[in-house]
């Protein structure tokens, strides 16, 4: 059965105190999820033995790191730029610590660039899989699940239909690597938003939920009947983390969305 967690878009720097990180948790344990999802910066922006220690407190697993927030002209691995590149597979290298501590996925979107980075496609392709072949080998070495996320192509240049990141996937050849869904690119990118996920089968290995407008559940169009019913008939039974970047407050936000996907699970799928 598909376990609920919370993406906290704000960086762990940004948070006033230890206290409120710990307020957050418990608030996300409080409303019913099962685990949180953070993005990665170099600093993370608080201690790791702590913030462990503060999700087991809370009773939660960390399910993901988001590496999105590294990308830039100097750190992009589709760059014509080798040290552009170099940086990047040494950003991700160096996050898959992190990861292993947490035993957390190491999520890859925007690293992958833009196309004002490179307009061709497939020379494109071809520094990503180089790339994300060194920092798949690694990951392979310490135990560590990278997974690309299919990023629509108004915020991404590369692999923005899930066809497309199941291709790279093959071409990179890593048992390390693996496909997730995010129903907000999936409704720009996509016929459907069952087949993706029915044709990933038991690769999949995440998934985000978002409403079409990123905003609260049920003030858009997505059919999240049908994504959850989907990931039943595969037996999914991983996560999938609530995105919400055009809310109220956390509580609000938080509550609202576990409550909406409940009533959805109640009336059966």
């Amino acid at each position: 059965m598909t376990r609920l967690s919370y993406i906290i878009l704000d960086q762990l720097s940004s948070f006033d105190c230890d206290d409120d990180i710990r307020r957050t948790l418990n608030l996300l344990s409080q409303c019913g999820y099962e685990g949180v999802e953070f993005n990665i910066t170099e600093p993370l922006g608080v201690d790791t033995d702590s913030l462990a220690k503060w999700i087991a407190d809370a009773g939660l697993v960390l399910a993901s790191f988001l590496t999105g927030q590294a990308y830039s002209e100097q750190c992009c691995l589709s760059s014509p730029d080798a040290l552009a590149r170099e940086r990047a597979v040494t950003q991700l290298i160096n996050c898959l610590d992190t990861a292993r501590q947490f035993d957390a996925l190491l999520v890859i979107g925007l690293l992958q660039g833009l196309r004002s980075d490179e307009p061709n496609t497939e020379i494109a392709n071809q520094r990503i899989v180089a790339g994300l072949g060194r920092v798949a080998a690694e990951a392979e070495a310490k135990g560590v699940q990278l997974i690309i996320e299919p990023v629509n192509h108004l915020q991404v240049g590369f692999n923005n239909s899930v066809a497309e990141v199941r291709s790279l996937i093959g071409r990179i050849g890593s048992p390390a690597i693996k496909p997730m869904v995010d129903t907000i690119h999936m409704n720009i990118e996509e016929r459907s938003l069952t087949q993706p996920i029915l044709e990933c089968g038991t690769q999949l290995a995440h998934v985000h939920l978002c409403e079409s407008n990123g905003s609260h559940f049920g003030t858009g169009h997505i059919d999240f009947a049908s994504v959850l019913r989907a990931l039943d008939e595969i037996e999914y039974d991983r996560f999938a983390s609530v995105k919400i970047y055009r809310g109220t407050k956390l509580e609000q936000d938080a509550r609202s969305a576990i409550e909406y996907i409940r009533s959805v699970m109640e009336m059966g799928l």
